[in-house]
């Protein structure tokens, strides 16, 4: 085996708690049948209790997703991926 004497790495970084996917705001397995589908791209809240100032993230428009509660103008899905999100309901379109 031939040996690689300039290799350079990148440093090495660790992600801030933020980055990391919590627990309970997952499903596992991840739907594989969707009731609502996302037409604009618009922001998402976790799913845990408790507004945040700013969002956790963007759904992307056409992204799958599975409505599991209405509350007003916001609506409690579970994304394609596993992830259990609040985003506004007038972003979202019923597949059915």
């Amino acid at each position: 085996m031939e040996q690689v004497d300039r290799v350079i790495r990148p440093k090495a970084v660790v992600l801030p708690d933020s980055a990391l996917v919590r627990r309970k705001s997952t499903i596992s397995p991840p739907p594989n049948q969707f009731t609502h589908e996302v037409t604009r791209a618009q922001p998402y809240f976790a799913f845990e209790a408790g507004q945040a100032d700013a969002p956790d993230g963007q759904l992307d428009p056409n992204l799958k997703v599975v409505m599991l509660r209405r509350d007003g103008d916001w609506c409690y899905v579970a994304v394609e991926d596993g992830r259990l999100v609040k985003t506004a309901c007038s972003g979202l379109r019923g597949l059915y």
